[in-house]
């Protein structure tokens, strides 16, 4: 019955599946893959704009003008929300490259390296967290 959806309500049903069934959501024959593939794509770029919101947000704990209590509860937040985005973007990834859906090279180089990174407890898009100089004094 799946297979016989117009692409548009195929089209909005994808867009409703949580990551976690996401790919599941692509063995039903070519137009579903097709969709979820493109899905993907676009959860995948979302995860990386977010992750680039989040850092600017920082951006003005950057000058030191803060106390050293608020520094910490913001270091922290930030940390956890780019980590748990960053988690999220690496799991539709890996996702999408065991299942056929990364064909450029340069895409699947990416992605293996980053999930490597993550495997070996590194941070696979560099982000490094030190704010400013005297943060880093102990």
């Amino acid at each position: 019955m799946l297979d016989r959806l117009p692409v548009e309500i195929v089209e909005r049903i994808v867009a409703k599946i949580p990551d976690t069934d996401l790919i599941a959501a692509s063995k039903v024959d070519s137009v579903w893959w097709q969709e979820v593939r493109q899905e993907a794509y676009k959860r995948w770029k979302n995860y990386a704009t977010t992750i680039g919101h989040v850092q600017a947000l920082g951006k003005p704990f950057e000058k030191g003008n803060i106390d050293w209590i608020s520094f910490e509860d913001v270091n922290d937040f930030y940390k956890r929300w780019i980590d748990r985005l960053t988690e999220d973007q690496l799991y539709i990834m890996e996702k999408m490259l065991r299942n056929g859906m990364v064909v450029d090279p340069q895409e699947r180089e990416t992605i293996e390296h980053a999930l490597s990174e993550q495997r070996w407890g590194g941070d696979p898009w560099r982000l490094d967290w030190k704010w400013n100089e005297w943060t880093q004094q102990e």
